[in-house]
């Protein structure tokens, strides 16, 4: 079976250590992390993990099986099976002296970028949204000459009556 994108949400007790605990679990058995958030959820005490790694179904079991293992670990869906939303923020610097300012803001506005900070050499811009459309963003504002760039990596939320809160009861 071909290797997949699979989405997985971690509920956690929000503890001290416990990203080094789960993040280690993954680095132990070889599995790469494409992309990791963790935060606070409504209730403080529990902190979400959206996971994003690479493999076929059985790795994915694999994955799942371990983390349950995991003490401080509450819960653990994959999202990729069942209907999400999920989002990506990105903040990109680029070289925009006055000549090509209005190009980017031009390309910025295509992508509801907003400008979140000017020099009179660069321009930095923030853009939101789904990895493909982030991707795409980022490819249009090559040209134009990166000079720096971070991305929190994809956050992810199960759509209406598939969420569910920490404690298991549909919300």
């Amino acid at each position: 079976m071909p290797e997949k994108k699979h989405t997985i949400s971690v509920l956690v007790a929000n503890q001290f250590g416990v990203l080094a605990r789960v993040s280690g679990m993954f680095s132990a058995r070889g599995y790469n992390i494409s992309s990791l958030c963790v935060g606070e959820t409504e209730d403080p005490t529990v902190s979400r993990m959206t996971v994003t790694v690479q493999g076929d179904d059985s790795v994915l079991a694999q994955i799942i099986q371990q983390l349950n293992k995991l003490v401080d670990v509450i819960r653990v869906e994959d999202l990729t099976s069942r209907s999400f939303v999920e989002r990506e923020l990105v903040m990109i610097r680029v070289a925009a002296g006055n000549k090509k300012r209005s190009e980017v803001l031009e390309v910025a506005g295509i992508f509801r970028g907003k400008v979140v900070d000017l020099d009179s050499d660069t321009m930095t811009v923030e853009v939101t949204g789904a990895h493909g459309k982030v991707q795409a963003f980022l490819e249009m504002m090559r040209p134009f000459g990166i000079v720096e760039l971070v991305r929190t990596g994809e956050i992810a939320i199960s759509r209406g009556a598939d969420s569910a809160s920490p404690s298991g009861d549909q919300a």
